[in-house]
C-alpha cells in the first residue's frame, strides 16, 4: 500500500505541477507550484521513510550520480553558507523562488524517493503526456483571443485580464498557458516532446495509438511555435537531428514511416503558425494559404508600426549584456559566488553602463537568463564545475549504455573506475547495449534515447534561459526514470506482518508523523502569508497604503519574510507622512519609529541588498516631512550611497542624491554649505546623464538644477538638446523655456 501511494504521489506531482496557479498569490504560478512540490517532497519522504522503519531496513538505492549529485549538492550549501543574502539563498528570490537551497534539496530527494522505490515508469510518463496536453488545450483558446486563464480568474473570456504592454503577456501573440511565460511554457512541451516520441514508435504497429501519438507531437509543436520560443524550437531540432541519427544508424526498424511521420508532424505547423522569425517566415508565406491562416497570420504578426513605437530592444542582446555582467561577476568572486540564487542583488555590483541603453533598462533581472552563467556568478567556478560534472557524468553515462557492445566505443567502459560495476549488468543484458532485432530490447532503448534527448532539450533552453519549477522536475527526475527504464526496483518484504512493532519504531513513527505534520503547516503558513503579501500588493499600486500595511502587517506576523518587512516598513513611512500632513504629529511620529525599526533590521541583516538600502533613502525623506529634520536627509544621502556602492551603474541612485543635495540647498541657510550641496547635486546630475544618455528626466532634472542655480545660459543649452533629442513637442521643457 505504501509503494501504491509514493507512486500515486509521484504520478500527482509529474500531473498537477505544469497546471497549478492561482490568483490570490503574488506570483500567480511559480509559487504555487514550488510550494506543491514541496508538499509532495513531505508526503514521499514521510511514506519512504516510513516504509523504512517497518522494514527495519534502509532502502536507498546507489545511483550512478550520486558522487556528482553529492559533490553539486555540497557546492550549493557552501556557496548559501558564505551568500551575501542566506535567507534567499535558502529559499530563493522571493518572485522566482525555484533555485534556493531547499528547492535543490526537495529535487534530490524526489530522485532518490523515486529510484528506491517501486514505481511503474510507463504510467508516470503517460501522467506527464497527459498533463502536457491539458496545458496545450488550454493555451489554445488564448492564441485567438479567448483566454481560458481570465475566464478563470476574471469570469472575462477574453485576453483582458494580461499586462498588454509586454509581448510577455498577450497569448494572442505568444502563448504561455499555465506555466506563466513563453519559454518556459516552449521548454516544458520540448522535453515532454520526445516522451511522446517514443510512444510513437513503441505503438506503430497498433493504428489507434499510432494516431493519437501523431495527432499528440502535431500538437505539442504547434504550441511551441505559437509561443514563438526560439530555444525551445532550436532545442526540438536539434533532439530531432539527433533521434533521427541514432535511429538510422543502430535502430532502423521502420525508418522511413518514422521519418515521414515526424517531417509531417513538424513541416506543417511551420507552414500554418509560422516561426516568428521574419527571416524565416517570408519563405513560408504561400499564396494558397486559407482565408483562416492569413488571419492567425495577422493576429501573431502585429503591424511593424505597433512594433516600432514599442522601441523594445532585442532580447538577445539584452542577455548578451547580462552574460557580460555575470562573467565579470564570476571572476570577482571565483570560488563560491555571491551565493546560491543572489544574481538579482549581486549583478548590480558589475552591471554594464550599456544596460541602461536597453528598453529594460529598469527591469530587476533575478537571474543571468543562462543557467549555466547563473551558477557561475551566484556559485563562482567550483559551483559551476560541479554543475557541469552532473550533467556530464549523466551524458557520458547514457551515452555509452545505447552504444552496442559489439562497437569499439564500448571498450572504453573498461578504463573509467566510475563505470565499474555499474555497466557491467548492461552488457550482460540487451536492455540498453544490444540493438537487436527484439522489439522489447528496442523499445527499451528508444526509450531511454527519447528521454535522454528530452533532457538535452532542457540543456539547450536553459542556455537560453533558466530553470523553472516544472523544468527543474525534469532536470533531476528524466535521469531517475532511465535508471527506472535500465532495472527492475525491488522492495524487501517488510518485517511488520512477523513481529510487532517495537518501542523504538513506534516512536520513530510518531517523529516522523509530527515532522510531516509540521512541515506541511509551515507551507501552509508560507502560502497564507504570500496571499496577504499579495493584496498588501494590490493596494500598494493603488496608492491605498493604510489597507497595504494592514496586509503586510498580517503577512509579517505569519512568515518573518525580509521582502514583507520592507515593503511593511516602505507603507508605513508613507502614512508617517500622510499623519504629518494631517497635523498628527503623535501618530506620525508613533508611525516613523516603527517604519525606522522593521527597516534598520533588514539593512543591519541584509546589508549588500541593494533593494532594501533605497527603501531606506525613500523612507527617511517621509521621516523629514514629519520631522523637518536636516538629520533624516543626511541618513537618506547614507542610504543611497551605501546603495551606490552596491549599483555604482545605477542612473536613478545618483538621480536622487541630486534631488537630496538639492532639497538639503534649500533647508540651509549657510552660505558655505549651500555651495557645497549645489556642488554635489550638479555632479551627481551629471553622472545620471551620463550612465544613461537617452534619460528624459535626468536631463530634466539637470536642466532644472541649473537653472535653480543661476546657471541660465547652461539651463537652455540642456533644454533645447532635450527638444532635439525626445521631440520638439516636450510640453514640459517648453514651459520651461517660457519661464525664462
Amino acid at each position: 500500500m505504501i509503494d501504491q501511494i509514493i507512486a500515486f504521489l509521484y504520478s500527482a506531482l509529474f500531473f498537477i505541477t505544469p497546471l497549478i496557479m492561482t490568483k490570490s498569490t503574488s506570483e500567480l504560478f511559480e509559487f504555487n507550484k514550488i510550494l506543491f512540490i514541496y508538499a509532495s517532497t513531505v508526503l514521499i519522504a514521510f511514506f519512504w521513510l516510513l516504509k523504512i522503519v517497518l522494514n527495519k531496513k534502509i532502502i536507498l538505492k546507489k545511483t550512478f550520480l550520486d558522487i556528482p549529485i553529492l559533490l553539486f549538492f555540497a557546492s550549493q550549501f557552501i556557496s548559501t553558507v558564505t551568500s551575501i543574502d542566506l535567507h534567499t539563498s535558502i529559499f530563493g528570490y522571493y518572485g522566482r523562488f525555484n533555485g534556493g537551497l531547499l528547492s535543490l534539496t526537495s529535487y534530490i530527494i524526489l530522485y532518490y524517493g523515486l529510484v528506491s522505490n517501486s514505481i511503474n515508469i510507463e504510467k508516470l510518463l503517460k501522467t506527464i503526456l497527459a498533463s502536457s496536453l491539458f496545458v496545450i488545450l488550454w493555451a489554445i483558446p488564448g492564441h485567438y483571443g479567448h483566454d481560458l486563464t481570465c475566464l478563470l480568474f476574471t469570469g472575462s473570456f477574453s485576453n483582458s485580464c494580461w499586462d498588454n504592454t509586454t509581448l510577455a503577456f498577450r497569448p494572442e501573440l505568444r502563448a504561455f498557458s499555465t506555466l506563466g511565460q513563453p519559454n518556459w511554457l516552449g521548454a516544458y512541451l520540448a522535453a515532454a516532446f520526445f516522451v511522446s516520441i517514443y510512444y510513437l514508435i513503441k505503438n506503430n504497429q497498433n493504428t489507434k495509438y499510432f494516431i493519437l501519438n501523431t495527432g499528440y507531437l502535431f500538437l505539442n509543436f504547434s504550441m511551441i511555435l505559437m509561443s514563438r520560443s526560439r530555444s525551445a524550437i532550436g532545442a526540438v531540432t536539434v533532439g530531432l537531428i539527433l533521434f533521427v541519427g541514432y535511429y538510422w544508424f543502430f535502430i532502423k526498424t521502420n525508418f522511413k514511416k518514422i521519418i515521414t511521420i515526424l517531417l509531417l508532424i513538424t513541416i506543417i505547423p511551420v507552414f500554418l503558425f509560422k516561426t516568428g522569425e521574419d527571416k524565416i517566415d517570408k519563405y513560408l508565406d504561400l499564396k494558397n494559404l486559407s482565408s483562416i491562416v492569413y488571419s492567425q497570420k495577422t493576429i501573431l504578426h502585429p503591424p511593424s508600426s505597433i512594433v516600432q513605437s514599442t522601441n523594445v530592444t532585442e532580447s538577445f542582446d539584452i542577455r548578451k549584456i547580462v552574460w557580460e555582467g555575470a562573467w565579470k561577476l564570476g571572476k570577482k568572486y571565483p570560488l563560491f559566488g555571491t551565493g546560491v540564487e543572489t544574481f538579482a542583488y549581486s549583478y548590480y555590483l558589475v552591471r554594464p553602463v550599456a544596460h541602461n541603453l536597453t528598453s529594460e533598462w529598469d527591469y530587476v533581472y533575478n537571474k543571468a537568463h543562462n543557467e549555466y552563467f547563473n551558477y557561475l556568478a551566484t556559485t563562482g567556478f567550483i559551483g559551476l564545475g560541479a554543475y557541469l560534472l552532473l550533467i556530464f557524468a549523466f551524458i557520458f553515462f547514457v551515452f555509452l549504455s545505447v552504444i552496442p557492445v559489439k562497437t569499439g566505443i564500448y571498450k572504453i567502459k573498461r578504463w573509467i573506475p566510475f563505470f565499474k560495476g555499474m555497466t557491467k549488468p548492461i552488457a550482460m543484458k540487451s536492455t540498453f547495449a544490444k540493438a537487436t532485432a527484439d522489439k522489447q530490447s528496442n523499445n527499451e532503448t528508444i526509450l531511454t534515447v527519447c528521454l535522454f534527448i528530452g533532457w538535452v532539450t532542457i540543456l539547450i533552453t536553459n542556455f537560453f534561459g533558466f530553470s523553472t519549477t516544472t523544468i527543474q522536475l525534469f532536470f533531476f527526475l528524466i535521469p531517475a526514470f532511465v535508471i527506472l527504464g535500465r532495472s527492475e526496483t525491488t522492495t524487501p518484504e517488510s518485517d511488520s506482518g512477523q513481529a510487532r512493532m517495537t518501542v523504538f519504531q513506534k516512536f520513530l513513527i510518531f517523529l516522523l508523523i509530527s515532522l510531516t505534520i509540521f512541515f506541511l503547516f509551515s507551507i501552509t503558513i508560507y502560502y497564507l502569508a504570500d496571499v496577504n503579501y499579495s493584496y498588501g500588493i494590490k493596494y500598494t499600486k493603488v496608492n491605498d497604503q493604510q489597507k497595504a500595511a494592514e496586509y503586510f502587517e498580517k503577512a509579517l506576523n505569519l512568515r518573518a519574510e525580509p521582502v514583507y518587512q520592507d515593503r511593511f516598513s516602505s507603507s508605513l513611512a508613507y502614512l508617517s507622512a500622510v499623519a504629518a500632513l494631517q497635523n498628527q504629529a503623535n501618530l506620525a511620529k508613533q508611525i516613523s519609529f516603527a517604519s525606522d525599526s522593521y527597516n534598520r533590521k533588514t539593512v543591519l541583516s541584509y546589508p549588500r541588498n541593494v533593494f532594501y538600502w533605497k527603501t531606506r533613502a525613500k523612507n527617511m525623506y517621509y521621516f523629514y516631512q514629519v520631522t523637518g529634520k536636516e538629520n533624516e536627509l543626511l541618513q537618506g544621502v547614507d542610504a543611497l550611497k551605501n546603495a551606490q556602492i552596491l549599483s555604482p551603474t545605477d542612473p536613478k541612485i545618483p538621480y536622487s542624491l541630486a534631488l537630496y543635495y538639492s532639497i538639503l540647498f534649500d533647508s540651509t541657510n549657510n552660505i558655505q554649505d549651500k555651495q557645497n550641496w549645489q556642488k554635489l547635486s550638479l555632479e551627481e546630475i551629471e553622472k545620471t546623464v551620463k550612465f544613461k544618455p537617452d534619460y528624459r528626466e535626468g536631463f530634466l532634472l539637470q536642466g532644472q538644477l541649473l537653472k535653480k542655480y543661476g546657471f541660465v545660459s547652461e539651463a537652455k543649452i540642456v533644454f533645447a538638446e532635450m527638444l532635439k533629442r525626445f521631440g520638439d513637442k516636450d510640453t514640459e521643457v517648453l514651459k520651461e523655456i517660457e519661464d525664462f
